[in-house]
């Protein structure tokens, strides 16, 4: 049985990096920090924190780009993918696991007007305090999807 899903939530630990392909394919790479929070044998309260490598494509790349910011919250649903690749100094084989988001779900506020490329880093953070009722819900995101979609059709 062959089964590649993971689901992930977390906060953003970068700004995104976003490539364009060639062909005009957006591709973003975003940094996501998870805990896990347990007690040991003693009762003490542990806390290990994870990091995870995240790649966007297409659309869900372009909305990454636009909305996520270090510290935003997100729900990532994807797959792993390994890197390999030959180590230039040392000619050793490396290796690197990622997650390719194929479901971005945006937990935090929709900014007003969200910050252009390279956004100033004074600017106050909108998801430091998040009301209950300014949650985006799949719908919106599968709006903003559907738009970008449609006006880059528009557009070739």
């Amino acid at each position: 049985m062959n089964y590649n899903r993971v689901y992930i939530g977390g906060f953003c630990t970068r700004d995104p990096d976003v490539r364009y392909t060639p062909s005009g394919v957006a591709v973003t790479n975003i940094g996501l920090a998870t805990n896990r929070v347990w007690k040991d044998g003693q009762g003490e309260k542990k806390e290990q924190a994870t990091f995870v490598d995240v790649v966007c494509f297409g659309p869900v790349g372009e909305l990454a780009a636009r909305y996520l910011r270090k510290g935003a919250p997100a729900f990532i649903e994807g797959r792993l993918s390994l890197d390999t690749w030959e180590d230039r100094v040392t000619g050793n084989k490396r290796s690197k696991l990622k997650v390719v988001c194929e479901n971005l779900q945006l937990l935090g506020p929709k900014p007003e007007h969200p910050p252009a490329a390279g956004g100033a880093a004074s600017q106050r953070n909108p998801y430091l305090d998040i009301e209950p009722d300014d949650i985006p819900f799949r719908s919106t995101i599968y709006h903003d999807v559907r738009r970008s979609r449609l006006s880059r059709r528009r557009i070739l």
